[in-house]
């Protein structure tokens, strides 16, 4: 159709990333992938980076494509990525070192250091953030203790998606709900906390301009401009975390719906108006990070399909390559679990064979020990439906509002077993989709920025008549 208008989205997730188009005709949307890489990382003296010079020449080649095949109806661009990562731009605007991966060691001791330069309630009553090892934080404690001075090179410090967006626009900005994730924000300002800075001695000057999602950061620089062939395309600064984007674009119709972004991670929680920092709050281990449109995401990230990537991953190293939909028929015939493991537990944060780290715990506890994929793939949903039921519990007793609904959205919402159990452990009715909702959150924060939509409320409905989803009711066998 000729009066049709293509919004980009840039979604960044830790195994791979893409770039989308996202086609509106005036009534409905559908997307369409353009390019999809590997989030490459390497190692260099025993840590773990990100090879971020390879992810933006995947970006740019999506946006060349899109810029080749519909011309002047490319509106913007937007960029989502997973929080807390970072990179160090220097005066000269140089990248001062590819960026360190979440899960790398360096952050080993670093949350104890931290209680020790502020009392752990009182960073919790400034930031509001859920305390996670890999936390910005924690990261930065980290740069700090390798003693290499990378901080006071360094004129900006700049999230993932800043980075990409900086890269693109030359603007040097932190989009809130990215920045949010970091554990450095006043959870009830939404500006960079320089009290807690100060203790932590981290530098001020690094920390710089904060922008609101759906912010036009302007248009691409002049050379790459004329590199990708658009000298019209715009860079809206949108929901730059995953979640903040997989949030507004949950199908909700109601007022603050409860959400379940379900990929590698699973994060539960409620758009809410304003934070929550009570002593229950603190004590059941909620997040309040930024959402769009002065919205604040109240939730508690804990494991997803994490456990089961890694399962498979020794699986494909051993010659048993058995994919994903495979893995959960097998565990759809298991009867059912042969117990029930904590998917939280440190012993899956970051091993180096999962399968072996599951039986190892499971004999630890006395528990029957797996054999078979399918049951190794039937325990970890099981349990990850019940780590769902308790955050259910914990967020009616911290919110004070009865749960009725989950809205699961993302990779993790097609499922379908997965989807099922949870309606059967928290009692729930469960409504699975869109698999894209991160990208379709990110694109539309970009049509509220051209005036293509009123609100966020008005996007929702877009997304509820564009895309199909399906429900699930609790106490049906599975």
């Amino acid at each position: 159709m000729s009066n049709r208008k293509i919004y980009l989205a840039v979604d960044l997730g830790a195994s791979s990333g893409r770039v989308l188009a996202g086609i509106y005709d005036g009534e409905t949307i559908e997307l369409r992938e353009l390019n999809r890489f590997p989030s490459e990382a390497f190692q260099k003296d025993g840590s773990w980076h990100w090879k971020f010079d390879s992810i933006f020449s995947h970006i740019k080649k999506g946006i060349a494509l899109a810029t080749a095949e519909y011309g002047e109806a490319v509106i913007s661009l937007g960029v989502d990525t997973w929080g807390v990562d970072y990179g160090l731009i220097d005066g000269e605007g140089n990248l001062l070192e590819q960026p360190y991966q979440y899960r790398d060691s360096r952050t080993d001791g670093m949350m104890e250091k931290a209680y020790g330069l502020m009392p752990k309630s009182e960073i919790y009553q400034r930031t509001g953030i859920q305390f996670m090892f890999f936390n910005t934080l924690f990261q930065l404690l980290g740069e700090q203790k390798s003693g290499r001075s990378l901080m006071e090179k360094a004129d900006r410090l700049l999230f993932m998606p800043d980075l990409v967006n900086y890269f693109l626009t030359g603007r040097k900005v932190n989009e809130r709900s990215i920045a949010s994730t970091g554990q450095l924000l006043d959870a009830r300002s939404q500006s960079w906390d320089h009290e807690l800075l100060k203790a932590m001695g981290f530098p001020a000057s690094i920390f710089g301009e904060l922008v609101e999602a759906g912010t036009v950061l302007g248009e691409l620089k002049p050379e790459l401009a004329r590199e990708l062939g658009s000298s019209t395309l715009k860079v809206v600064a949108v929901g730059c975390h995953d979640t903040a984007s997989a949030v507004a674009g949950v199908p909700a119709l109601e007022a603050d719906p409860v959400f379940l972004s379900s990929g590698t991670w699973s994060l539960i929680g409620r758009e809410l108006s304003c934070p929550i920092l009570t002593t229950e709050s603190f004590k059941e281990g909620f997040s309040n990070e930024g959402g769009v449109l002065d919205t604040t995401r109240f939730l508690k990230n804990i494991a997803g399909m994490w456990l089961v990537q890694e399962c498979k991953k020794k699986w494909d190293e051993k010659g048993q390559e058995i994919s994903f939909g495979e893995l959960v028929e097998l565990a759809q015939k298991e009867s059912g679990a042969l117990g029930l493991i904590d998917p939280d537990a440190k012993e899956f944060q970051a091993p180096a064979d999962m399968p072996k780290a599951i039986a190892d715990y499971c004999r630890a506890r006395g528990q029957a020990v797996p054999e078979r994929p399918g049951q190794f793939v039937r325990m970890i949903l099981e349990s990850l439906a019940d780590r769902y039921a308790e955050v259910k519990v914990s967020l009616e007793k911290v919110t004070g509002r009865e749960v009725k609904k989950i809205y699961i959205v993302g990779g993790g919402s097609q499922n379908r077993l997965l989807n099922q159990l949870a309606a059967n452990a928290t009692g729930c009715e469960i409504v699975a989709g869109p698999v894209e909702a991160t990208s379709l959150g990110n694109i539309l924060m970009q049509m509220i920025a051209s005036g293509d939509l009123k609100d966020l409320k008005e996007g929702r409905r877009l997304v509820a008549k564009s895309f199909a989803v399906e429900t699930f009711l609790p106490n049906i066998k599975n």
